[in-house]
C-alpha cells in the first residue's frame, strides 16, 4: 500500500465511509483497509447515515477525495490543476480524432487543422495576404 493510499484511507474514514465503501472506491481489498485502519487508530464504527448519501471517489492525479453530485457526470479530478497535470502526463491516452487535412486558400499548402474542418488558411499571414493584400 502506498503512502498516498494510506492518506486517502484516513481521509475517507474521517468522512465517515465504511471499510467496504473505501475498498470499493480505491479498488483495494476490504481486509487490507480494515487492517490498516485498526493498526493506525482508524478502526471502530465510523460509517454513519450521511456516508450512505455521499458518493466519494479519489482524484486520479493526487488521490484527494472528490465528492460526486448525484445525477451528474462522474468527477475524476479534484481541481483544474490536477486535471491538467494528469492529462499532460498521459498524452498517449488522449484520443485526438479531430485532426482534419485542409488546403490553404492562399498558398495552396496542405495543413492539419485540429478541431475545425472548415479552416481556410494555414496561418495568420496567409489570411492577411488573401483578405487585405498584405496591408492592415
Amino acid at each position: 500500500m502506498t503512502e498516498n493510499q494510506k492518506k486517502q484511507i484516513a481521509v475517507y474514514r474521517n468522512l465517515g465511509l465504511s471499510y467496504t465503501a473505501i475498498s470499493n472506491t480505491m479498488k483495494i481489498s476490504v481486509n487490507s483497509v480494515k487492517t490498516y485502519c485498526k493498526r493506525n487508530g482508524l478502526g471502530g464504527v465510523r460509517a454513519y447515515e450521511k456516508a450512505d448519501r455521499i458518493n466519494v471517489c479519489g482524484c486520479e492525479n493526487c488521490g484527494q477525495p472528490v465528492i460526486q453530485n448525484p445525477g451528474r457526470k462522474k468527477k475524476r479530478f479534484c481541481s483544474d490543476r490536477c486535471r491538467n497535470a494528469w492529462w499532460n502526463s498521459h498524452q498517449e491516452q488522449v484520443n485526438k480524432k479531430a485532426n482534419y487535412e485542409c488546403t490553404c486558400a492562399y498558398c495552396n499548402k496542405s495543413f492539419i487543422s485540429y478541431g475545425n474542418r472548415h479552416r481556410k488558411y494555414c496561418s495568420h499571414e496567409c489570411y492577411i495576404e488573401d483578405r487585405f493584400g498584405g496591408a492592415y
